[in-house]
């Protein structure tokens, strides 16, 4: 009985201390408010069943980022996403942000929205971009650089 009080308690102290940036992930995949809470739910409840062991918090945090992108990836392979229009459905529930830069930044291509997010957002360091995408250093740093100048292009335009 006490190991699953132990085992419960944990799960709520990282669901309290992540909740919040899961849920921006996953809205920053799926662009509207149902989806990314679902998206939310099924991160944390594949915390509980996989019961995964973390090393430390980073590892922790990294675990979570890249279950709730798998999740909202798997999301849009389901058939029948392929077979009505997405924009239909990112129309059904905006979420009202109220950070200007994180609105653009969500409208970004994937490519470099993911990244930025991961830096300025989450704090992460290039190489540890890197270490949880799978992909080189220098990948991260150039795809920064170059989703800086188009954050940089969107926010001084006019056309927001």
């Amino acid at each position: 009985m006490s190991v699953f009080v132990r085992q419960e308690n944990d799960i709520i102290k990282i669901y309290t201390k992540h909740v919040d940036m899961v849920y921006r992930i996953c809205f920053m995949y799926m662009k509207n408010k149902a989806d990314a809470e679902d998206a939310t739910q099924n991160t944390f409840i594949k915390l509980i069943q996989k019961k995964p062991v973390f090393e430390n918090e980073e590892h922790e945090k990294a675990w979570l980022i890249v279950t709730a992108t798998n999740l909202c990836k798997n999301h849009f392979k389901h058939w029948w996403r392929k077979n009505i229009d997405i924009s239909l459905l990112e129309e059904q529930g905006e979420e009202t942000l109220e950070d200007e830069t994180l609105k653009v930044l969500l409208k970004l291509p994937k490519k470099w929205k993911r990244i930025l997010y991961l830096y300025y957002y989450e704090g992460y360091k290039t190489e540890e971009i890197a270490r949880i995408l799978h992909v080189r250093p220098a990948t991260i740093r150039s795809q920064l650089q170059r989703g800086r100048m188009i954050l940089k292009d969107w926010l001084e335009s006019e056309e927001l």
